[in-house]
């Protein structure tokens, strides 16, 4: 993949994570702000989950409270190089543990 492909893949995927945490409608009040190619959610108890594009290892990462993941695009999506869980997966579940609310990104 070269690096336009990688950006766009990149801007398509935390423009998807933007809009399903425009559209939550839950209890809990959650944040979210971008830097460049990083994006940082907060949630109402103060933790943070942080997403960000490594270019050169043409991967997305995601820290949360409880680790941290490498993605990799094979198969039309994020793969997880350690669990092999798809990105949405991983953010969902993170973002359910970390809100204490169901949270599902698709």
């Amino acid at each position: 993949m070269n690096d336009t492909r990688f950006h766009q893949l990149v801007d398509e995927t935390l423009e998807s994570v933007e809009e399903q945490l425009d559209g939550y409608d839950g209890d809990n009040d959650i944040d979210y702000e971008i830097q460049g190619n990083v994006m940082t959610i907060t949630f109402e108890n103060g933790t943070k989950i942080i997403i960000n594009s490594q270019e050169a290892m043409h991967q997305i990462w995601l820290a949360t409270k409880t680790g941290g993941y490498h993605f990799d695009y094979k198969d039309n999506g994020w793969f997880c190089d350690r669990t092999g869980l798809s990105f949405f997966e991983l953010l969902s579940k993170s973002c359910s543990e970390q809100s204490g609310d169901t949270i599902k990104f698709n």
